[in-house]
């Protein structure tokens, strides 16, 4: 769940397609090749092109793909890697064949275990030290307060959010020094 677009049912697709075929998981290349982003070339004559596998499990696939169309729309890198290959000549096909290859590569690193997850324990004792709530975190954030408290718990990792969540906490630590010095 720590890589960008992986919600609940992804994550547990992901997880059955690798946990089904352990013992065939050796490279990132036979992961892609297990959820069908294999690129396979369709060449003929003077053309050169590829197309994605029909093999693999179509379900793990689907996921891959439902990462990709979320980071299409929240994650600005993305966005700029399909501008930029768009620009060059490149297909939308093509550019989700790509984005699907890299996400499943990403998410063979994270099933082995060599992706690190965030740590995000020091906000919820920070937000507690300064006897702040829940939503008051949430309102300055312009967020609902569980999705606040997901990432808390570690359980909705947003850098984004956790550095603007901390920004908001050292402020509000300053606030708390300001008002302590005025006092008489």
């Amino acid at each position: 769940m720590a890589i960008k677009g992986v919600g609940p049912a992804v994550g547990a697709q992901l997880l059955i397609t690798a946990g089904d075929n352990p013992d065939r998981l050796r490279t990132s290349a036979s992961f892609a090749a297990l959820c069908g982003t294999v690129s396979i070339p369709v060449s003929s004559g003077k053309t050169s092109r590829h197309r994605l596998c029909r093999g693999g499990d179509r379900q793990a696939n689907a996921a891959l793909h439902h990462i990709v169309k979320v980071r299409m729309s929240y994650d600005p890198r993305t966005r700029a890697y399909r501008d930029t290959h768009l620009a060059k000549g490149w297909t939308n096909k093509a550019v989700f064949r790509a984005l699907k290859r890299a996400v499943a590569r990403e998410v063979f690193h994270a099933l082995a275990g060599h992706i690190a997850a965030p740590d995000y324990s020091d906000l919820r004792p920070a937000r507690q030290a300064k006897n702040l709530t829940l939503t008051q975190a949430a309102e300055h954030l312009g967020l609902w307060p569980a999705t606040v408290g997901q990432l808390e718990l570690g359980r909705r990792p947003n850098e984004d959010l956790a550095h603007r969540y901390r920004s908001w906490l050292n402020a509000a630590d300053q606030r708390l020094t300001r008002n302590r010095s005025i006092r008489p």
